[in-house]
């Protein structure tokens, strides 16, 4: 067992020498980073189209000045290995501070947008920013004034840059292009953090990610063998590129795919159909929710979108009968499920074999380049257990050594605390979160296994299953529900629907609360945890 630790850039790293060679052997990991491609991508083909957003299309060579000015800037004002964050929608900015950080060999740090003064104050406290790019104004929110006060709460804040809109009292981002000196720029340890990417917090304090240059080089090359990529597609990025997907989307594969990154600022399903259109993208990631509102847009607009050959989606509950759906109606598209975390990202790569819809409706997928297996409350092997995975695409450990304790087993795989169990013998199937699993009367259920069931009911449009605190039982399960316009439903009718199904009594729920809407973050994963805390916290009915 040769799983310790390493330091790296002034970073201390979880570090196997053994699957480190595996993964340089394997063409994973490589001697080179992202700096390294921008350059060759300005000097081979300046004019190729990286990112696009809205009227602004930047090519390589245009991409690449911006960025080394701005990492001039950036070096000019910080030591190698600072973090640089920067909370903007998707916009082509936050790709030139990306590279920027790259090649002025700092980490970058992506934040959602929508975070507050409680979040932001504990992230870039806790990761030590230096500097933190933010818009003016972004949907009606002062996000200029917010920094002010979040600035002057913490000791040792970070310079706040202001990329869009009246600075006040901030910088210009326009301003740190004006008279740069050069200075030189050492190419990056390709081992060492590039990316630090905070976890949602859903229960205690977020943790810091940390990824690797290589660690997300083999991400990338995995979905550049998997996901049926060729140099001149385009990606529709809708997800927040504060999230890992978006991020690698928008930074990575225009780069090291060969691709064009056709960025979303906000979701609008219509719109994204007329950006499917226009711009011929042929790839589209998303959670439940894009794919479900892009298939009513396409309806609508009386498309089947004719260059999307791929749509993956992930990140939330997915049906098996929004995946045939969605086959059927696409012109030429796969559709499939995959699964994945920000700590092992697309641990699984779906199914892209269009004679196998029932694999990808159905199941999460094969594993791709990661290692996976399930275990069992002892750690033993079994058909259906906890996920564990570990792959050269896996975080490099977080920013507090000692979060990782719990969450690596001996062998040093990532304990995800989603249960899952293998159909097939190998295509992973994710039946939820092992604490979401709800005891009752000794009885497990698996929420996702009966809300996958009542999404064919007709009456409902969306559903999240929690366990509530029960005197009698231990637990019971509510089943919060989105219904279809007009629609009533209650206890009996979900009973009559899944004892037609064959579903066990112990499984259906015996509670119903009917919402217009249900909690859910950037990325549409539903807040269960929040539901929960607004349902215990209401009397029973």
């Amino acid at each position: 067992m040769s799983e310790g630790r390493r330091t790296v850039a002034g970073r201390s790293i979880r570090w196997d020498e053994a699957r480190a060679r595996q993964a340089y052997a394997g063409g994973f990991w490589v001697g080179d980073s992202l700096a390294g491609a921008l350059a060759r991508a300005a000097a081979t083909d300046p004019r190729r189209v990286l990112i696009v957003d809205g009227e602004t299309r930047l090519d390589a060579r245009e991409l690449h000045q911006r960025a080394t000015t701005l990492a001039h800037a950036l070096a000019a004002r910080f030591p190698r290995g600072s973090v640089i964050s920067f909370m903007l929608p998707n916009w082509h900015e936050a790709a030139v501070i990306y590279l920027a950080a790259t090649l002025a060999d700092m980490v970058a740090h992506p934040v959602l947008p929508s975070l507050r003064e409680h979040d932001l104050c504990f992230m870039l406290e806790d990761v030590e920013s230096r500097m933190i790019f933010i818009p003016a104004v972004f949907r009606g929110h002062r996000t200029a004034d917010m920094l002010a006060g979040v600035a002057r709460s913490l000791q040792d804040p970070p310079q706040v840059v202001v990329v869009r809109g009246d600075c006040g009292e901030h910088t210009a981002y326009d301003a740190l292009f004006a008279e740069v000196e050069p200075t030189p720029l050492p190419p990056p340890d390709p081992d060492a953090v590039r990316m630090i990417m905070y976890t949602s917090g859903t229960t205690g304090s977020p943790k810091g990610v940390m990824h690797s240059h290589n660690s997300i080089h083999a991400l990338i090359h995995q979905i550049g063998r998997h996901w049926l990529v060729e140099p001149g597609d385009r990606f529709l990025v809708a997800s927040p590129i504060s999230h890992i997907g978006g991020s690698i989307y928008a930074f990575e594969c225009p780069l090291l795919l060969g691709t064009t990154a056709v960025l979303m600022e906000q979701w609008e399903p219509d719109v994204a159909v007329a950006h499917l259109l226009a711009e011929r993208c042929t790839h589209f990631a998303g959670a439940t929710p894009f794919l479900v509102q892009t298939l009513a847009a396409a309806r609508r607009a009386e498309t089947r979108l004719p260059d999307l050959k791929l749509f993956v989606c992930g990140g939330a509950s997915v049906p098996p009968a929004l995946i045939r759906e969605a086959a059927d109606y696409f012109e030429r598209a796969l559709v499939t499920r995959v699964y994945g975390s920000t700590e092992v990202p697309v641990t699984t790569v779906g199914v892209t074999d269009p004679d196998d819809l029932a694999h990808a409706a159905e199941t999460d997928g094969r594993a791709g380049i990661a290692d996976v297996r399930l275990a069992s409350s002892d750690g033993t092997s079994a058909d259906t257990g906890e996920v564990l995975a570990r792959g050269p695409q896996m975080l490099v450990g977080y920013v507090h050594p000692e979060d990782e304790a719990s969450v690596f087993d001996g062998q040093g795989f990532y304990r995800t605390g989603d249960l899952g169990r293998w159909v097939d013998g190998d295509y992973l199937v994710i039946a939820g979160r092992i604490k979401d699993i709800i005891i009752r009367n000794g009885e497990n259920i698996a929420p996702k296994e009966v809300e996958d069931l009542l999404l064919d009911h007709p009456d409902i449009a969306e559903i999240a299953i929690v366990g509530l605190p029960d005197p009698r039982t231990g637990e019971r399960a509510c089943a919060v529900i989105v219904p279809q316009a007009g629609a009533r439903l209650d206890v009996a009718s979900l009973a009559a629907f899944l004892e037609a199904r064959g579903v066990a009594r112990f499984k259906i729920p015996e509670q119903v609360a009917l919402r217009e809407t249900l909690p859910k973050n950037d990325a549409g994963k539903v807040l269960k945890h929040r539901i929960r805390e607004e349902l215990t916290a209401a009397p029973a009915g």
